[in-house]
């Protein structure tokens, strides 16, 4: 890489996130009603902790008002009602446990989607093919094929979509990767993602009565049908296979490796070859860069530098950055953190995620998050973890998104979904 001028570096941290990747479906300014002085009219699909939380900061912007909210549990309706009445001063905020309902009405223009990993890319396409624009929690595909379909369905429909991935639009993680891609790292060789110790369960909860009021079928969706047990609904669902993504390894990869490809310019592809060792696992892209996915520290190379949840570190033959959810940055040397920002917002603040999804739906310019940049950021995070469920090397064609002859690693990349939910 040439090297840069302080001042060039400069401007590139300050335009780190301006420029993501186009869509074309959406450079035409085609698919929607809203004009940029418009509010923009929203739903909730799936509102529990999370949801609540990406829910209030988007009441906290002047031009999104939210119309309806939909979830199976009465308690979840109640209080996001509650918080969207309170907000804007109303008392005629919709309540639903069927999102198909909220698709169907005119006056929803875009969605906060929410719900459990098994619903995400499912309920995703559902909005596209109704015309909604889409920001989805991540993980946003529960499955490699389903990450391809899902972006194929964006674009076919021509929505603004926008993975919860917000850790592009916070500041120590922008300035890490603007690092890395000034040159003052010298050539990139390494970069490290964190990931959740891997887990996998398979077994069944115990049989308990099903509440009256709750819709078992609804919540269970595209996933295999299983008896009820209440601990689901409270978050127990986390590690289960049929309802969790890639042995868990999605729940910071997801963030985590989209950082790392967006820091190597690698929005797009894939590594081409993928080797467990435990819980890390060491992938390589076809230029020869080395991305490891690692729960703890560097064997013996040293450790995370305890900037909080999430952590990433790029190496160069020149230096490292490390980023995390903190706010803060570490580096060596240390003089790469000149003019770094402080720490004014924490990984997991989506307040200028939200932001940039509502800007772009009333320009129709692509998100940072859009459904390229996730898929293939997924993708890899898939191929991973199917390296560790069979424990051997894998060979990846990041060209046709399979592995190369190994039938029994492609059988891994898709799953059935119960009827009717075939989106």
């Amino acid at each position: 890489m040439p090297s840069q001028t302080r001042r060039n570096f400069l401007k590139l941290t300050a335009s780190a996130a301006a420029a993501p990747t186009l869509l074309p479906a959406l450079a035409s300014g085609q698919g929607t009603n809203v004009r940029p002085e418009s509010r923009i009219r929203m739903a909730a699909i799936g509102i529990g902790p999370r949801g609540r939380l990406v829910l209030s900061t988007f009441l906290k912007q002047p031009d999104a008002r939210f119309v309806a909210v939909c979830d199976v549990q009465p308690g979840n309706l109640k209080t996001a009602k509650m918080m969207v009445d309170r907000a804007h001063g109303t008392s005629d905020c919709a309540t639903t446990a069927d999102f198909q309902e909220i698709l169907a009405r005119d006056d929803v223009d875009a969605v906060l989607i929410a719900t459990g990993d098994r619903w995400h890319g499912v309920a995703s396409m559902f909005a596209a093919r109704a015309g909604k624009d889409i920001y989805s929690e991540k993980p946003c595909a529960i499955t490699m094929a389903e990450c391809r379909e899902l972006d194929e369905t964006v674009r076919l429909y021509q929505r603004v979509f926008q993975a919860g991935t917000q850790r592009r639009n916070v500041a120590n993680f922008k300035h890490a990767v603007a690092l890395a891609q000034s040159g003052r790292l010298g050539r990139i060789h390494t970069v490290h993602a964190s990931i959740y110790a891997l887990r996998e369960l398979f077994e069944w909860l115990p049989a308990e009565p099903e509440p009256p009021d709750i819709d078992w079928d609804r919540w269970l969706g595209p996933a295999p049908w299983r008896p009820f047990n209440m601990a689901y609904l409270r978050g127990g669902w986390r590690g289960h296979h049929d309802f969790d993504s890639g042995r868990t390894l999605l729940d910071w990869g997801a963030h985590t490796v989209d950082l790392c490809q967006w820091a190597l310019g690698m929005d797009g592809t894939t590594p081409v070859e993928y080797v467990p060792e435990g819980n890390t696992i060491r992938a390589r892209y076809a230029n020869g860069v080395k991305l490891v996915l690692r729960e703890g520290g560097f064997n013996g190379e040293g450790q995370w530098q305890g900037l909080g949840t999430c952590p990433v570190r790029f190496e160069g033959d020149a230096g490292w950055v490390e980023a995390g959810d903190s706010g803060k940055l570490a580096a060596h040397p240390a003089s790469l953190l000149d003019g770094a920002p402080g720490p004014e917002r924490a990984g997991t603040d989506p307040d200028e995620h939200v932001r940039e999804f509502l800007d772009c739906v009333k320009s129709r310019a692509a998100t940072s998050s859009n459904s390229a940049n996730t898929r293939s950021s997924h993708v890899a995070c898939h191929a991973a973890a199917i390296a560790t469920r069979l424990g051997r090397k894998l060979t990846f064609d990041p060209a046709t998104e399979s592995f190369v002859n190994d039938d029994e690693a492609n059988r891994l990349r898709g799953r059935a979904r119960r009827s009717p939910w075939h989106a």
